[in-house]
């Protein structure tokens, strides 16, 4: 058994782990370099920043995986499952419907349209203003998110590992705008693919040295088991409940569609493939690699729980975080093998670099696709130019960003959540305009503008009135087994259990509406929006086209419905 270490006193970064770290930099800047080499001649915004629409589909399907898979990823998925059980496992289910709806529903619009931007979209189906609304709430969000997963991971590893905050922050920031301005979309792609090889190996070094301490990986299953952390056949429909199957994979779903299907970072990628079938194809291989970050951040979470289950570092106050705790076990049993911690938070910052990576390119074509080419007659030449001296910019400002996210303190946790509230309408708008027929550009600004108010409303309800500990329910920590000196003398021995904070304000009325899950924000936003939608459109609209476009979308739901609770109730027997 493992006992923990005060971090004060255990080990930091030493010589090696800075030039592993280092060498994750100096890699993803000389893809940079040589893509800016190869690619000196092109000529047009579209090879900058689509690769020339030839890209294959191994890389891209990779790059895809790498995307989004953010060193928050890397450190609260671990702690989520420390904290709360396994059941984010069933993630699995919702990238695999994911995949299908984005390959068979939305793929073939914009890949056939052959547009930069999705948001080009919305001009061609609604009108100018749908489309500066969706893209000015990109551009919004993807700054101030981007900002923040540079900060957060940075600020955890700093107070565990001791390396220089502001120093991984700049480093990191400046690589990424680097090799983001002068490679264009292929040094982005090809860089995520190194970064998601860092990202496996990093696990693979935690989870590893785990079963070799804990004596096998049955070992490890069983401390799990024991623990309550294996709670995967949880079928309640409480939609109050933070995750059972049922919020995971349905909700799940949502978020991982708007992510997927209309988000402009993965729309780019598979849509510079030099085919419809690579394109689709590259959708599928990224399904193995999200399956694969998936497993490995699961197991690492019952790692970190099979090593800690006597003692558990936060609640003896060694972390003050839960996304120190990933952190503090590397140094805790990799310290003592140079270079190894230094991969680990390698992998960490893969993630920061990938995400950041691809929102400022994603960034550089909304805006030129979306707020320059339509109002300038710009040269393709000129254009090019504009998209890297964008690329620079963007990456300034989400380095400026981190800077801001430092000050914001307790607000970090609530603009995570709002970004991902922003999606789920969006969503609505995209599948409005695409399965929808009967809809017009009335419905469409109507729908979006109260799925935006709906669901901002749920979301700032839930920061202020968190759902109480019987919804979220974590499981039991100890620290019985704790037997160490701090630096201040202090021997602990403690047979406490966590307490959860609770809320000092006044219980609203809708205090069950404030604690549905988080994971359903998203489906709310979406369904608002394509309900408000239909209605404003049917009482704008000319009545027989109205009627016509109706009877179309009641098929189509009723189909996809089907289809789904079908697949839902085959798992749900095969599993019993």
């Amino acid at each position: 058994q493992v006992t923990p270490k005060d971090s004060r006193v255990s080990g930091s970064f030493v010589a090696a782990d800075y030039v592993v770290f280092a060498l994750m930099l100096v890699v993803s800047a000389a893809v940079g370099v040589y893509y800016a080499w190869t690619d000196r001649k092109q000529r047009s915004s579209g090879d900058f920043l689509m690769g020339g629409r030839r890209l294959t589909a191994l890389p891209v399907s990779l790059s895809l995986t790498a995307s989004f898979m953010s060193a928050i990823t890397v450190l609260s998925h671990p702690a989520e499952v420390y904290r709360y059980g396994a059941s984010v496992a069933f993630y699995c289910l919702s990238y695999l419907v994911t995949m299908l709806v984005t390959s068979e529903v939305f793929l073939p619009v914009f890949y056939k349209l052959s547009i930069t931007s999705t948001y080009e979209y919305l001009e061609l189906r609604f009108n100018r203003a749908t489309r500066l609304l969706g893209t000015l709430l990109f551009v919004v969000q993807t700054i101030l998110y981007t900002g923040i997963v540079i900060y957060t991971p940075a600020l955890a590893l700093n107070q565990v590992t001791g390396l220089d905050l502001w120093g991984a922050v700049v480093s990191t920031g400046v690589v990424c705008t680097f090799y983001c301005t002068v490679g264009g979309l292929k040094a982005v792609v090809w860089t995520d693919v190194f970064q998601l090889g860092v990202m496996l190996a990093g696990f693979l070094a935690v989870i590893i040295r785990s079963v070799m301490l804990q004596g096998g990986v049955i070992s490890i299953i069983s401390d799990s088991q024991r623990g309550g952390r294996l709670n995967l056949w949880d079928f309640d429909t409480n939609p109050l409940r933070r995750h059972t199957f049922w919020t995971v994979t349905v909700g799940g779903t949502f978020i991982w569609i708007s992510v997927y299907g209309i988000n402009q970072a993965q729309v780019q990628r598979y849509i510079s493939c030099k085919s419809i079938t690579h394109a689709r194809l590259s959708l599928y291989i990224n399904l193995l690699g999200l399956w694969s970050i998936l497993f490995c951040s699961v197991f690492a979470g019952l790692c970190l729980y099979s090593v800690y289950k006597h003692c558990d570092p936060w609640n003896t106050g060694l972390v003050s975080a839960p996304d120190q705790l990933m952190p503090y076990l590397v140094m805790d049993i990799l310290g003592d093998y140079p270079g190894l911690p230094g991969l680990f938070v390698a992998a960490a910052y893969s993630g920061s670099l990938s995400t950041v990576s691809s929102s400022i390119n994603a960034l550089a074509a909304v805006t030129v696709e979306d707020l320059i080419k339509p109002y300038r007659n710009i040269s393709e030449k000129h254009l090019s130019w504009i998209s890297k001296g964008l690329s620079f910019l963007y990456g300034v400002l989400c380095i400026g960003m981190a800077g801001l996210a430092s000050l914001m303190g307790g607000i970090l946790q609530a603009t995570i959540s709002i970004f991902g509230i922003i999606g789920g309408p969006l969503l609505g708008l995209f599948t409005l305009g695409i399965i929808c027929p009967c809809a017009n550009s009335k419905g469409a600004l109507s729908g979006l503008l109260s799925g935006l108010v709906v669901s901002l409303w749920v979301g700032i309800g839930a920061q202020i009135y968190p759902p109480p500990p019987d919804m979220s329910r974590p499981l039991s920590l100890t620290t019985d087994g704790c037997n160490f000196t701090t630096t201040a003398g202090f021997n602990w021995t403690s047979t406490a259990l966590p307490t959860q904070p609770s809320s000092t304000a006044p219980t609203p009325l809708l205090a069950d509406w404030y604690s549905l899950s988080y994971l359903y924000f998203s489906p709310i936003g979406t369904i608002v929006v394509i309900s408000v939608g239909l209605i404003i459109s049917m009482f704008t609209g000319k009545s027989h086209f109205v009627q016509y476009g109706l009877l179309v979308v009641i098929y189509r739901v009723q189909r996809f419905s089907a289809l789904f609770v079908v697949f839902s109730y085959s798992f749900k027997v095969a599993v019993r």
